[in-house]
């Protein structure tokens, strides 16, 4: 009996010690974050000490769990809540970044919600910076020499004459499109494709000297902002120039073509004519050779005609008679 009371003294003890150590990390945890729940208690936050230890057990950082809920309140946002906060967190994605653009979003009247806002900043894209050129529309230079080192848009009217333009695209962030939509890039190309095109089925030169904004409207009227993240407000005709007559230099380059073409068929007739001179010179001096053969036999067919007395001649008797 003493050996059990003394062994049930002792685990008493260990357990004692054990709970005393709890209490005092978790004296020393609270201690720690008392400012930080003081603040938040003050801000009504509604995050209480233990929801700020159990956030350090879990790695996320209570200091700015606490400032993105504080800001959410203070704004008077009500879907941001500390649970999803945390999660957004865990999933390494930007607490404090969502939450102000869900309050510029808010102050605007633009409909975004934290699923929204915190699926685009998962996805990488900068959900403050769309929110705020979804307010403030952004301009975008076409084409933008910066990124394709072009200072011009060049196309060719019908009747050849070359025009070289630069246009400002104002755009603004459609949100709904900002997960998966294309970027800007696409937007650039499509709209510097479009002034190409317009220009090309222009009639003349001057027509478009005359009235730049009828480029401008027939490019609005293709939609060339569907499936983007970009919604095209305007597009203005900053700047066109008059380039080269390509169609002047394209005859010019098709009439030496042509040129060079005739050059080579006459040059083959001549080779031809040449060829065939030279085929009848030699046939002649074939037939010459032949004719000097034949010449070279009639001795001896002669000489043959003697022996056999096929061929007489008269001779000196022949003359006396």
């Amino acid at each position: 009996m003493p050996n059990s009371s003394s062994g049930g003294g002792i685990v008493f003890l260990v357990a004692l010690v054990l709970l005393g150590l709890l209490v005092l990390t978790f004296l020393a945890m609270f201690a720690k974050y008392f400012k930080l729940w003081i603040r938040a208690y003050f801000s009504s936050a509604q995050i209480g000490p233990f929801t700020l230890i159990l956030m350090s057990l879990r790695k996320v950082n209570p200091n700015v769990i606490v400032d993105a809920k504080i800001m959410a309140i203070q704004a008077g946002l009500t879907d941001v809540t500390t649970p999803n906060l945390e999660a957004h967190y865990l999933a390494g994605g930007n607490v404090l970044r969502v939450v102000r653009s869900l309050i510029a979003a808010h102050r605007a009247k633009i409909d975004l919600n934290w699923n929204t806002s915190s699926a685009i900043d998962l996805a990488g894209r900068n959900v403050l910076e769309a929110v705020k050129t979804s307010v403030d529309p952004k301009v975008i230079d076409c084409p933008d020499p910066s990124r394709h080192g072009r200072l011009t848009l060049d196309g060719v009217a019908k009747d050849g004459i070359q025009l070289k333009a630069r246009a400002r695209v104002t755009v603004r962030t459609n949100l709904d499109q900002l997960v998966g939509g294309a970027t800007e890039e696409t937007v650039i190309a499509r709209v510097g494709e479009g002034i190409v095109s317009a220009i090309g089925s222009s009639v003349s030169h001057r027509d478009v000297l005359a009235s730049p904004e009828l480029i401008a409207k027939t490019v609005l009227k293709k939609g060339l902002d569907s499936q983007t993240a970009f919604a095209i407000v305007s597009i203005d005709i900053a700047d066109i120039d008059v380039g080269e007559n390509v169609g002047a230099r394209l005859q010019a380059d098709q009439a030496e073509a042509d040129m060079r073409v005739a050059r080579a068929k006459a040059e083959e007739r001549r080779a031809e004519a040449a060829a065939a001179e030279q085929e009848m010179q030699g046939l002649t001096e074939e037939n010459r050779a032949t004719v000097v053969l034949a010449e070279a036999e009639v001795p001896l067919a002669m000489a043959e005609s003697f022996q056999t007395g096929n061929l007489r001649t008269n001779g000196p008797a022949a003359i006396s008679r």
